[in-house]
C-alpha cells in the first residue's frame, strides 16, 4: 500500500501569547480625532532616531508593548497582529503589566528573516469585564440574577461562532444553561465565573467591541549572526611571524595565519575578525609605539591604507595573493568560522586615491592634504577622506570595494570610525548592500558621543562597539546593561570587545588576572555578540606609559606569541574562553539581549543579574535561566548575600531551587535570599544554571 508523507512548514515565531487569527474589525467612533474609541499609544520596538524600522536578529525574542486604556472600569484587551515576510499572519495577545500605567506586553521570538510588519489592535474585552463584575456581584449576592443573565448572553454569542472548535461550543452551550438553571446556586454559578477553562477560551477568542487599530510598522529582522556570535581578532602578519637572524621579522602570510584558525575555532568562536589587510603606506609610516621614525623592517599600521602596489581592493603583498586569501576564508569556513574584514575608508599618502582623486581630501591653504587627528592623538600617515567635495564619486567607489569583497567571500565588514563620516552616507550604503546581499553585516566601530552611536545603529549599522571597556564598576554596569537590554535594544546591538588594539583599560593594567577572567566572563554572558583580540588569552596587560594602548602595540609592529608553550605551562586563558563560549552555546538565554534583569546584594562590588528564557521562546522547548554573579573587584575575597527576584523565572519567593556552577560543576540549592564567597584569585565568577525547580 502506498504511504503518503505531508511537511509541515515550522512556524516563522515562537510565542506563548500566540491565539487564533482573525480578522481585524475597526469600530471606530470619532474618526474626525487624533486617537481611536480605546486610545492606543507609546507602542515599542521603535526607533527614536529618524524613520527608520526597528530591528531584531533571527531567534530573538522582542517584546512587543503598548500603553493602553479606556474610560470608566471596563475592562479591554491587546493584541499585536505580526506579518512574517513569506506572508504569515499570527495574532499574539498582550498582557497588563499591572504596573498602574496602563502598559501591556508579549514577547514574540521571530524567527524568519526579513521586513516584518506588525500591528496593535485595543479592544473592548466583554467576557473579561463581566467576569470582573460577576466576582464580584455575584459573591456579594448583588445583582446576582443580572450577571448570570448577561454571561449567558455572552456564552450565546460564542457559541454562534462557527470558528470555535466544537467542544468548546458544547462547553460554553452548558455553561450558559447552567447560569439560566434556577436550581442552579449562586456558589455553583460562581464557579462559572470563575472557571479557568472558559477564561481561556475567550482570552483566545475574545467577544471584542470598540476596537482601535493602531499604524502598522515595519521591524527588520536579520540573520542571526547579526546579533549574536562570539568574536576573535588576530593581525594575519603576526601569525607565523619568524624572527630572523639578523633581529628583524618576517611577515606571517594567509598561509601561515591559516594554521592558528583550528586554535580559534576550538575556543569556540564564531567569526574572525581581520584588521585591514591591504598594502600599506610608506610616507609618514609609524615606527613602533606609534613614533615617527620607523626602523627598517617596521610593518607600519594597517589602517593606513595603500601605496604603489595598490588600496581598499588589494592584499598586502607580504601576506599573499589574492588567491590565497580567498583560500584562508574557505579554510576558516571548514573551521565553522566567518571571516570579517576592516573598512576603513580613509588612506595613506601613498594610496593611489591620492594622486588620481585629490578632490576626495581636504586640502589645507598652505596646499598640504590634511592629515587625520583626534586630539591629542595625531595620524599623520592617514588622510581623512572628505565627503563633500565629489559624494558621488566617492560613494560609488566605496561600493564597487565593498562589491569586491563580498565576491570573495566576506559578508561581515568592521567599519573603522563610521562617526568620521556622514551618516547620510551609511544609510546609502549599507541599504544598497543589503538590497544586494541581505546577509551583509556591519559592525561600527563608533566610540563616540551617545547620539553619534545611535543614530549610527538607527541607520543600519548591525552591530556597534558600545562604552563596555570603561564600565567596571558594579554601579556602571548595572546602569549600562539595563540601558543596553531595555532602552536601546530595539536598534542598538551591542558587541562587547573585552580589548582591542587601542584600549587597554586601567582595570586590566592594574586588576592583574583576576581582571582577564572577570571581564571576559560578563562580555560572554551579559550580551549575545561579544569579542576578544589576540593576546588576551595571554593577560598582555603592559601598557605604553600615558596611554591605554598596549606597549610594543601590535598596529605598528608584528608580534610573534607562544599560543602553544603558554597552554602547556598553563599559564593561558584560552581553556576559560572555551568553556565561556561553550556554556553560551548551550544556554539559548545568554544568546539574548532583551532578558536580561538586574538583581542585588549587600556588597557595593557584588554585581548580579539574570539570563531567562521561557520554554515558550525557547529553540530547546525549556525553559533557561543564568544567573551570573560577579566579584567586580579584582583585588580582594569578597562574601555577602545575594538576593534574587526567583519570580522572574516562575519560582516563588522562598521556595527551594538546585542550581550549577557552570565553570566549576559546584551544585548547590538556593532560595531568593544567599551567602556567596568570590574570591578574585580563585574564583571571582558564579554561572550559575537553575535546575528545574522543585
Amino acid at each position: 500500500m502506498a504511504t503518503s508523507t505531508r511537511t509541515v512548514r515550522s512556524l516563522p515565531w515562537r510565542s506563548a501569547s500566540s491565539i487564533p487569527v482573525r480578522d481585524a474589525r475597526e469600530w471606530q467612533s470619532g474618526r474626525d480625532t487624533v486617537s481611536g474609541r480605546i486610545p492606543l499609544a507609546l507602542t515599542k520596538p521603535g526607533v527614536p532616531w529618524g524613520d527608520y524600522p526597528p530591528k531584531a536578529f533571527a531567534g530573538e525574542t522582542v517584546p512587543f508593548r503598548a500603553t493602553a486604556f479606556r474610560e470608566g472600569h471596563d475592562r479591554i484587551g491587546v493584541h499585536v497582529r505580526l506579518t512574517s515576510p513569506s506572508g504569515d499572519v499570527s495574532l499574539h495577545r498582550l498582557s497588563p503589566l499591572n504596573d498602574g500605567f496602563d502598559r501591556w506586553e508579549t514577547i514574540v521570538a521571530v524567527l524568519e528573516q526579513g521586513l516584518w510588519r506588525f500591528r496593535f489592535e485595543a479592544f473592548g474585552d466583554e467576557f473579561a469585564t463581566w467576569e470582573h463584575d460577576a466576582d464580584l456581584k455575584i459573591a456579594a449576592g448583588v445583582d446576582a440574577a443580572l450577571m448570570r443573565e448577561i454571561g449567558a448572553g455572552l456564552f450565546d454569542r460564542a457559541v454562534a461562532e462557527k470558528s470555535r472548535p466544537i467542544a468548546e461550543r458544547r462547553a460554553l452551550e452548558s455553561a450558559a444553561a447552567a447560569l439560566r438553571d434556577p436550581s442552579v446556586d449562586d456558589p455553583s454559578a460562581l464557579e462559572i465565573v470563575r472557571d479557568p477553562a472558559i477564561a481561556a477560551y475567550f482570552a483566545a477568542r475574545p467577544l471584542t467591541s470598540l476596537m482601535t487599530l493602531g499604524a502598522e510598522r515595519e521591524l527588520l529582522v536579520e540573520r542571526e549572526r547579526a546579533g549574536a556570535g562570539a568574536w576573535y581578532e588576530f593581525f594575519p602578519r603576526s601569525e607565523g611571524a619568524r624572527l630572523l637572524k639578523d633581529g628583524t621579522i618576517k611577515s606571517g602570510t594567509f598561509r601561515t595565519a591559516a594554521k592558528r584558525l583550528p586554535a580559534v575555532a576550538a575556543m569556540g568562536f564564531d567569526v574572525l575578525y581581520l584588521p585591514p589587510i591591504h598594502p600599506i603606506g610608506r610616507i609618514n609610516r609609524k615606527g613602533r609605539n606609534n613614533t615617527l621614525d620607523p626602523q627598517p623592517g617596521d610593518p607600519g599600521s594597517p589602517w593606513a591604507i595603500g601605496a604603489a602596489e595598490g588600496g581598499h581592493d588589494t592584499i598586502h603583498p607580504d601576506l599573499g595573493t589574492l588567491a590565497d586569501f580567498r583560500a584562508f576564508v574557505r579554510a576558516a569556513r571548514a573551521e565553522g568560522l566567518e571571516v570579517a574584514i576592516d573598512l576603513a575608508l580613509q588612506a595613506a599618502p601613498d594610496h593611489p586615491w591620492v594622486t588620481e582623486h585629490p578632490e576626495w581630501f581636504t586640502t589645507l591653504p598652505d596646499g598640504s592634504i590634511a592629515f587625520a587627528e583626534n586630539p591629542p592623538k595625531k595620524y599623520q600617515d592617514i588622510y581623512p577622506v572628505n565627503f563633500d567635495n565629489d559624494p558621488e564619486g566617492i560613494r560609488a567607489e566605496v561600493l564597487r570595494v565593498v562589491r569586491h569583497w563580498i565576491a570573495q567571500g566576506i559578508s561581515i565588514f568592521r567599519v573603522d570610525n563610521p562617526h568620521t563620516k556622514p551618516l547620510q552616507f551609511w544609510e546609502w550604503l549599507i541599504a544598497t548592500v543589503t538590497a544586494e546581499h541581505p546577509d551583509a553585516v556591519f559592525l561600527a566601530e563608533a566610540f563616540t558621543r551617545p547620539a553619534p552611536l545611535q543614530s549610527l545603529a538607527s541607520a543600519g549599522f548591525q552591530q556597534s562597539y558600545t562604552y563596555f571597556t570603561w564600565r567596571n564598576t558594579k554601579v556602571e554596569l548595572e546602569e549600562f546593561f539595563l540601558g543596553l537590554a531595555r532602552e536601546t535594544a530595539d536598534f542598538v546591538r551591542p558587541n562587547l570587545f573585552v580589548n582591542t588594539p587601542d584600549i587597554l583599560t586601567e582595570y586590566l593594567q592594574f586588576g592583574g588576572r583576576p581582571a582577564y577572567r572577570v571581564r571576559a566572563a560578563i562580555a560572554a554572558t551579559a550580551a549575545p555578540t561579544y569579542g576578544v583580540y589576540a593576546g588576551y588569552e595571554l593577560y598582555e596587560n603592559v601598557a605604553r606609559p600615558g596611554s591605554e594602548e598596549n606597549i610594543d602595540n601590535e598596529k605598528y609592529e608584528y608580534k610573534v606569541r607562544d599560543w602553544a608553550g603558554a597552554e602547556a605551562r598553563g599559564d593561558s586563558l584560552a581553556p576559560y574562553l572555551t568553556r565561556l563560549n561553550a556554556i553560551r552555546r548551550a544556554h539559548p538565554a545568554l544568546l539574548q539581549l532583551r532578558n536580561l534583569s538586574i538583581h542585588w546584594s549587600d556588597d557595593d562590588a557584588i554585581l548580579v543579574y539574570v539570563k531567562h528564557l521561557d520554554a515558550g521562546l525557547s529553540p530547546t522547548g525549556r525553559s533557561d535561566t543564568v544567573i551570573v554573579v560577579v566579584n567586580t573587584d579584582p583585588h580582594s575575597v569578597r562574601q555577602t548575600m545575594v538576593h534574587l527576584d526567583t519570580r522572574v523565572w516562575g519560582v516563588e519567593p522562598g521556595a527551594p531551587f538546585d542550581v550549577e556552577d557552570l565553570v566549576s560543576g559546584a551544585q548547590w540549592t538556593w532560595s531568593d535570599h544567599n551567602f556567596v564567597m568570590l574570591d578574585a584569585f580563585a574564583d571571582p565568577v558564579h554561572i550559575l544554571h537553575v535546575k528545574d525547580p522543585r
